[in-house]
């Protein structure tokens, strides 16, 4: 977008039509965005506790001071790992790295993680574990509508991502087909040439499914098997258990409708699987997606061009906010914090002993599970957990029984309400920094205007705080500072930042990660970079050595990012979720966004135009289900499920299943649809099960 400054310390926004991903497109809350810049709808000074209990002014050395006397405090007391930092997937890249090299090097705690781990975990392990990295989307969004078929899996981006939703009706302006699997007939679903409505929490048999008949019709593609892949046999073996008529009984979905999909993804010569949080949070989020990433492999569709698996963020910053350092077993540049080189370059970089690093902390849920015992003092920065986190009402009562909270915000969130202090912090347009898109497309963002007196920007907050905590230096308020050092810290890494500057990203629009330093080498040992461009690739001709690198829009053209280049198929198996229905809890709930609404709505929920479009929280059933209550249209139901009760009207459609009841995450109070969710953990990825959980749903007299 384009930012004027306007009066009153806030800016104008308008379309940039030369941008090439949303090419001018924006959605609602991006046009609306600037009313939280106004006063009013912001914070423009600390607040500490004081005595009475009542959130009060302060300044800014004294709120500070507070903070760091109270961390100093703790960790004499209790040790550094009771010291814990909780992240956001909206902060910029800069704030990202400088927080996790601030609780490792300053605080010197394991305990960091963040609320992306609620995000894109799942597709992040599984895509790791089967080609040996993870982008989001490993082509530009721009290679959609040139594929042949999309099967968009638990993904509603007509509401979620509106400006995107361009790239599936130009996919079908060109005569590819768009499949999509959900259990709600969503906006996005309507435009879908093949609707698949699996009940909750069987997308894995789903896929299981689809591999098995594309086995039994003789659709894969042995060539590309053999020459590219490894561990065929037994992912076969295991796709070959669930036959159509057992996956139609777990699933919901007709076996005729599984051929359709079949079909229609294996009739033309390129073909992609996209996912997004319906198959991922879920206590087996991992496996599904590797399901489905073996269903693009068995049928060569991966590493080839106009073809492959993708995973849409959910966040501002949701790829680049993972890459660097604030999750709970990561260093910058897609590190393992286990791997011993990575320590030592990583130490290297920070000036500290590799030895002096810890090692892997709590991931997002069981970090906010163990506030109050192990966890005695919490910095949030970015993230509102009390709306967001699953089981949220434990997680409120866990927050409330900290020693101490600190949040730096924008807004007062309903976790920020809770905290001893809270530090106003700048937002997009007062503050430069870059971002990472879904495409692995590091972007500049620039400031626009100042932001008003009393806010300050969080890196400066990391600064002040690592000084009087005893780190002089290495805390840069300088964004482009703290990146100059980010690209020394992500060289030689998989997510490897070090060929891209302030400068390239503002002449280019963006540059593609790994984009390595002229003349460095492809990483830390000898396994040839995924995205070397391959001789006649678009980029093979700007790739000669002591030139730029040109970044890297596409990966695996050539190779996979694993030792031997091959992608790797995973055998898993169906199994149930974590809660599934009985007679006490009969229905499933599910839980997403509306279009008007972001994330945990706190900004947005102080936005009288889109309050107006999305006022509030709602239950969501089918008709038949509502006549068995004796619901009418705009009722108030209760929600209940085995770790709470949440009241919100009832919002009646034939777009869901009858077994399936739908409420969005928005809300705080008691429509929060995060009181009943299951905090189930995906074993691999720590994902906890939002998206599926055993509920009853009662009228409740008016």
């Amino acid at each position: 977008m384009n930012l004027t400054p306007a009066d009153g310390g806030t800016v104008e926004v308008s379309e940039r039509t030369d941008f090439p991903v949303n090419r001018g497109a924006l959605c609602g809350k991006g046009r609306t965005a600037p009313a939280v810049l106004a006063s009013g709808a912001r914070l423009t000074s600390p607040l500490v506790r004081s005595d009475d209990g009542a959130l009060v002014p302060a300044g800014w050395d004294e709120a500070l001071d507070r903070i760091a006397r109270n961390l100093v405090r703790t960790r004499a007391e209790y040790g550094a790992d009771a010291l814990g930092v909780f992240g956001g997937g909206g902060l910029t890249n800069e704030k990202a790295y400088a927080l996790g090299k601030f609780a490792r090097v300053v605080l010197g705690t394991s305990q960091i993680d963040y609320n992306g781990r609620f995000c894109m975990s799942s597709a992040a392990a599984a895509g790791t574990r089967a080609f040996g990295l993870d982008r989001g989307l490993p082509f530009p969004l721009e290679d959609i509508p040139k594929t042949g078929c999309v099967i968009l899996v638990g993904s509603n981006p007509a509401e979620t991502m509106p400006p995107s939703l361009r790239y599936f009706s130009e996919l079908r302006d060109n005569g590819g087909t768009l499949i999509v699997v959900d259990p709600r007939r969503t906006r996005t679903a309507e435009q879908a040439d093949l609707h698949l409505a699996p009940r909750p929490g069987t997308d894995l048999a789903l896929a299981l499914g689809l591999l098995h008949l594309v086995v039994a019709e003789g659709r894969v593609d042995e060539a590309y098997v053999e020459e590219r892949t490894a561990g065929w046999e037994e992912a076969r073996a295991a796709a070959m258990a669930h036959w159509p008529e057992y996956v139609e009984r777990i699933t919901g979905v007709p076996v005729p409708e599984l051929r359709e999909a079949v079909r229609l993804f294996c009739a033309p010569d390129a073909a992609m699987v996209l996912t997004a949080r319906g198959p991922e949070q879920q206590a087996k989020g991992t496996d599904t997606v590797g399901a489905w990433i073996n269903l693009c492999l068995a049928t060569g569709r991966a590493g080839r061009p106009r073809s492959g698996y993708g995973c849409l963020t959910g966040q501002g910053n949701g790829q680049g906010g993972r890459e660097h350092g604030q999750k709970a077993d990561q260093l910058p540049g897609y590190r393992k914090l286990t791997d011993p080189a990575a320590r030592r370059h990583v130490a290297g970089v920070w000036g500290v002993d590799p030895d002096s690093l810890p090692g892997p902390g709590r991931s997002a849920y069981e970090l906010l599970d163990a506030l109050g015992t192990d966890v005695r003092s919490l910095l949030v920065m970015g993230s509102n957990p009390v709306v967001s986190a699953p089981r949220a009402a434990h997680v409120e009562g866990r927050l409330r029984s900290l020693d101490f909270l600190a949040v730096c915000d924008v807004v007062l969130s309903e976790t920020a309400e809770l905290a001893d202090v809270v530090l106003p912090v700048t937002q997009w347009a007062e503050e430069t920094g870059t971002t990472t898109s879904l495409e692995g497309r590091v972007l500049l963002r620039r400031r626009a205007i100042t932001p008003p007196d009393g806010v300050r920007g969080d890196l400066e907050v990391l600064h002040g705080l690592a000084g009087r905590l005893g780190v002089e230096k290495g805390f840069p308020t300088e964004p482009e500072e703290v990146f100059e050092e980010l690209r020394r810290a992500s060289a030689g890494g998989p997510a490897d930042y070090s060929g891209i500057d302030y400068g390239r990203l503002a002449e280019e629009n963006g540059v593609f990660w790994p984009c390595p330093a002229a003349g460095a080498g492809a990483g830390d040992g000898p396994v040839p970079h995924p995205g070397t461009p391959h001789p006649g690739s678009p980029d093979a001709d700007t790739a000669h050595p002591g030139t730029p690198h040109p970044g890297t829009p596409r990966l695996f053209l050539d190779r996979f990012a694993t030792a031997d280049g091959r992608a790797r198929f995973v055998p898993v198996a169906h199994r149930p979720s974590a809660e599934e229905p009985d007679a006490e809890y009969p229905v499933l709930l599910t839980t997403g966004r509306v279009v008007a609404q972001y994330q945990s709505g706190a900004q947005t929920r102080r936005v009288a135009e889109l309050n107006a479009a999305a006022p509030g929280p709602f239950v969501e059933l089918h008709p038949r289900l509502a006549a068995r209550l004796g619901a009418a249209e705009g009722d108030p139901l209760a929600v209940v499920s085995r770790r709470g009760r949440a009241v919100a009207p009832a919002r009646i459609t034939t777009g869901i299943r009858p077994d399936t009841v739908f409420m969005p995450f928005h809300w705080p109070g008691e429509g929060r649809a995060n009181t009943l969710t299951n905090p189930a953990l995906d074993p691999t990825s720590r994902m906890p099960e939002f998206k599926v959980c055993a509920v009853r749903v009662e009228t409740v007299p008016r």
